[in-house]
């Protein structure tokens, strides 16, 4: 599994500590250095849909006025957005194989990756 997250992020600490006490083994990536290929978005996107893989209480999303933009967005300009700068994709996001989760909740953990 790869785990797409930030070591400051408290809902990236919920979730991993969750994969620890399941033992599942998981690849630590930065999101904010490394942020998920194109290919893992668009599997999110189409799983949870485009609003949702904005963090919308990120300083960037704010910033970049993304909320007044996101309606006017093609989906291929919020996915080309969001690979290139991690700081605007909720987080975490964990996938492996055909499984992506986008965010922490613990019962959707549960049934897809307990």
């Amino acid at each position: 599994m790869k785990f797409y997250g930030y070591s400051k992020c408290g809902t990236c600490r919920k979730a991993k500590t969750f994969l620890d006490e399941k033992n599942i083994k998981y690849t630590d990536i930065d999101i904010t250095l490394t942020p998920p290929p194109k290919t893992v978005l668009k599997r999110a996107m189409k799983a949870k849909g485009m609003r949702k893989l904005f963090n919308t209480s990120g300083v960037q999303y704010k910033e970049l006025k993304i909320k007044d933009k996101i309606g006017a967005m093609t989906e291929v300009q919020a996915i080309d957005l969001l690979a290139a700068n991690g700081r605007l994709v909720k987080r975490p996001i964990a996938v492996d194989q055909d499984r992506v989760t986008v965010g922490f909740n613990a019962e959707e953990y549960e049934s897809v990756w307990g």
